[in-house]
């Protein structure tokens, strides 16, 4: 079994609990306008790789792994691209025990019995899904990634269906997701997901607009600035606010 990879991040501190083995899969439907690795979208660059080929490298950081408490996660692009990769990946990990985590947007999810049928299989060696919501507005969603998300609500919930524990993450950017009336619709549907254990913010940055530059993109955001700490800690505060619901329910 083959995949196509942009990159690995061997310690990875951000993608998940404890260090990280972080793969970057090749090839995104979403083109969000602040994404740090438009590199990543054209499902037909990047690297060949084989499922042997990964679990070699992956293990010779195992120690790490289980010292930390840590494991690999599989990030993009979009990995559930390339769902029958991960299946065959995940099965090696957990012969060694390896916690599995995959960070999705979910912009490829469709509820065709032959998607599903797969999807389920790959959930089965899942210990974690990082879900990215962008914004709850569905029209405000399509201008920030060029897709609605109303399949991805979809996804979100078939989580939940299949009780698969969930971190949500949420990128703040100002004049496009930083609306207090935009924050507390996603609060309000996280409060609904009783499989989310943690809600992340993550504040806007422009460290991979030169990438853009070097594809000859024009990056849409130009002129809009990092998010004050103050608007963070806004977001934390009502996107807190769907746990402690949760938490209640539970």
């Amino acid at each position: 079994m083959k995949g196509r990879i942009h990159s690995v991040e061997t310690c990875g501190t951000v993608d998940g609990p404890g260090l990280r083995y972080v793969i970057f899969t090749q090839g995104c439907p979403l083109r969000c306008q602040f994404c740090h690795n438009p590199d990543t979208w054209k499902m037909g660059d990047g690297k060949v790789v084989t499922v042997d080929e990964m679990v070699e490298d992956i293990l010779n950081y195992l120690p790490f792994f289980q010292a930390s408490g840590g494991g690999v996660t599989v990030s993009g692009g979009e990995p559930l691209l390339q769902s029958k990769f991960l299946i065959e990946l995940f099965k090696e990990l957990k012969k060694h025990g390896v916690h599995t985590t995959i960070d999705t947007a979910g912009g490829c999810f469709t509820k065709s019995p032959s998607f599903l049928e797969t999807l389920d299989e790959l959930l089965k060696l899942t210990d974690l899904v990082m879900l990215d919501i962008k914004q709850i507005n569905p029209e405000k969603h399509k201008v920030l990634t060029g897709m609605s998300n109303e399949h991805i609500l979809e996804f979100a919930n078939y989580l939940k269906e299949k009780q698969v524990p969930i971190w949500v993450r949420h990128v703040l950017i100002p004049e496009r997701s930083d609306y207090d009336e935009d924050l507390k619709g996603l609060a309000g549907f996280i409060s609904t997901l009783s499989n989310v254990e943690r809600v992340e913010v993550l504040p806007y940055h422009k460290l991979g607009v030169y990438k853009w530059e070097n594809l000859g993109l024009n990056y849409p955001l130009e002129g809009i600035e990092a998010p004050s700490a103050e608007r963070v800690e806004n977001a934390e505060r009502i996107l807190g606010e769907s746990i402690k619901k949760i938490a209640q329910h539970a």
